[in-house]
């Protein structure tokens, strides 16, 4: 199991812009303005454009020297689900994960694929620990 790039940490806002990132891919402007729209998202083209602008300067995504200006995304949705999922757990749990996944497989149902694959994921880590131990 590859470990991904440093876990990013995005506000509900940014998120948002950066789902549209992902889906959409590269957009100038005036596409992320429409994009946004189609996310059942409007906002003014002005706040649009300060919104990208902000993402930009904290490098999650980056804006073209062409004219109009392309955005694209920097962070990745992995780095940003890592980031994310580390707030939940610190909030919910204190940061243990036995909690938030004993409440997870005891509040739905799983299919024998998901219990297969949460076996081998447990075998990771069980190997892991012992290597650091």
């Amino acid at each position: 199991m590859t470990k991904s790039k440093k876990a990013v940490r995005l506000s509900p806002g940014e998120m948002e812009l950066m789902s549209m990132f992902w889906d959409k891919g590269p957009l100038t402007l005036a596409e992320a303005h429409q994009a946004f729209r189609e996310f059942g998202k409007p906002i003014a083209y002005p706040t649009m454009q300060t919104r990208l602008n902000r993402l930009a300067a904290k490098g999650l995504v980056t804006k073209s020297e062409q004219r109009p200006a392309l955005y694209q995304a920097v962070a990745t949705q992995s780095q940003a689900t890592k980031g994310y999922l580390g707030q939940v757990l610190e909030k919910l749990t204190s940061g243990k994960v036995v909690p938030l996944m004993k409440h997870l497989i005891t509040e739905r149902s799983l299919t024998n694929d998901e219990v297969q694959e949460l076996k081998k994921l447990l075998d990771v880590a069980e190997q892991n620990s012992r290597k650091g131990n």
